[in-house]
């Protein structure tokens, strides 16, 4: 528990550390944590799938996984700082990279086909996938030209509050109401602790606001005054980080279906107390995802 604390600790630290880089310096520079994550994550996916997938398919599939996010984030800081790209030409390159990646993991099976297995390829294309495709969204919603900071506050906020809050339920009342969300997946996890979850999505989304008006936007707008809350907004706000909540729960299901079938405990061992940083973002991803088309969603009708 200890070691939990202490990482737990540092992980805020760190995530703190890149938001204000975000805030005062540049946009790009939270890309850097993105980068890390996808390079972390990936490495840990291919090593617990272990000699299921050949050296040459872990090295194809790493180096796509790093080039297709290098590569966003390099067009998206010429499209916004310097104006030298559009929005649809960096999506339609990072798209056709992505496709790339794919695709030499396929051809593989024809270069290297004696060696080459289809179950190493559907695992290389799984390391591939997923986290990367969940980050690129994540980049994605750090370059939002409306709503990035609301957007990335959300995410970080909602996750750890909603993951603390759900062990919080699980503990006290689990014993008392044992319904399992997932038995066969997470036999721990409660169906009481995920509405303890959804709670601390609340919550969580509620801290997203406050900083956001209280913080971001003074600072944006170049005054030290605090910004008129919107308290309408809250009825955005709210639902959005129990939405949120769910989705990262079903992320942290999902990667528990992944490690239940390799057989281990964790992706790695990186971050003491919890795993590797497989483990610790696996609800993220998936709460970017439904952030990102909220958001997107309101960008497009105007509400």
């Amino acid at each position: 528990m200890k070691k939990r604390l202490i990482t737990g600790f540092c992980y805020v630290v760190v995530l703190i550390g890149f938001f204000c880089l975000k805030l005062f310096v540049n946009d790009s520079l939270f890309d850097l944590l993105i980068l890390a994550f996808a390079g972390f994550g990936t490495f840990e996916m291919l090593r617990a799938f272990g000699e299921r997938v050949t050296r040459a398919q872990k090295g194809v599939t790493f180096a796509f996984s790093m080039l297709c996010l290098t590569l966003f984030g390099v067009l998206e800081l010429l499209c916004l700082e310097y104006g030298l790209l559009s929005r649809e030409i960096v999506f339609s390159l990072t798209a056709f990279a992505f496709a790339a990646g794919v695709a030499a993991i396929l051809g593989l099976l024809v270069f290297r086909h004696e060696e080459t297995g289809l179950e190493g390829t559907g695992l290389s294309l799984l390391a591939y996938l997923f986290p990367n495709l969940f980050l690129l969204v994540l980049m994605a919603c750090n370059h939002m030209e409306l709503y990035s900071f609301a957007a990335i506050l959300i995410i970080f906020f909602v996750c750890p509050v909603a993951d603390s809050l759900a062990f919080v339920f699980g503990s006290l009342l689990g014993k008392k109401l044992p319904a399992k969300m997932s038995p066969a997946v997470s036999p721990n996890k409660t169906v009481i602790g995920g509405l303890g979850g959804l709670l601390g999505g609340a919550i969580g989304a509620l801290a997203a606001f406050f900083i956001y008006y209280g913080l971001c936007l003074p600072y944006l707008a170049g005054s030290f005054e605090i910004v008129a809350f919107d308290w309408a907004e809250l009825a955005f706000y709210l639902p959005l980080g129990v939405i949120a909540a769910a989705f990262a729960q079903f992320g942290d299901l999902a990667e528990s279906a992944v490690k239940r079938k390799l057989g281990i405990k964790d992706m790695g061992r990186l971050l003491p107390g919890h795993g590797g940083v497989m483990d610790r973002i696996d609800s993220t991803l998936y709460a970017t995802l439904a952030v990102y088309f909220v958001f997107l969603l309101r960008i497009i009708t105007g509400v």
